[in-house]
């Protein structure tokens, strides 16, 4: 009877732990509390689970969008399949969000010989970035006093 319960309770972490990436905890920025309210990212299409997804904030400034120091907060959350979340706290307003799929883990954006992203990327309201990055106005979207939630499709090339 013993032996049973150790491998039943056995079965269960395993399933557990070989579940969590996909339900793996948001990874949240900021504090809730005073004018704060509750962005939540989702990030769908992620190719694999390995590697890291880098969701970054930014303020309703089209000179501060992709800028070096620009950001207002970045998450840097495991690759979970089939999605992966991040949550900001911020006061409501308009933003931007620009994500990529860090999957080698080296905490940059990697491009080819000819500067195309060989990793994956999105940005928020699903904006195009076919021959180059989406106009300010494409990704730009309102955070409502209630908070909400976005999902973008990641794009591989």
């Amino acid at each position: 009877m013993k032996a049973r319960i150790r491998l039943w309770l056995a079965a269960a972490v395993a399933a557990t732990l070989a579940g969590g990436a996909a339900h793996a905890a948001e990874a949240c920025h900021g504090h809730p509390g005073g004018d704060a309210v509750k962005l939540t990212v989702e990030a769908t299409n992620v190719r694999a689970a390995k590697g890291e997804v880098a969701i970054t904030v930014y303020p309703d400034d089209v000179r501060r969008f992709l800028a070096r120091g620009g950001k207002l907060g970045r998450v840097r959350t495991p690759a979970a399949l089939p999605v992966t979340r991040a949550c900001f706290w911020l006061p409501p307003g308009h933003y931007a969000v620009a994500v990529y799929h860090d999957q080698d883990g080296d905490r940059d954006f990697d491009r080819d010989g000819l500067g195309r992203p060989t990793e994956g990327f999105g940005f928020s309201n699903d904006a195009p970035a076919r021959m180059g990055l989406p106009a300010f106005a494409d990704v730009r979207f309102r955070l409502p006093a209630g908070g909400k939630t976005i999902s973008l499709r990641m794009r591989y090339r």
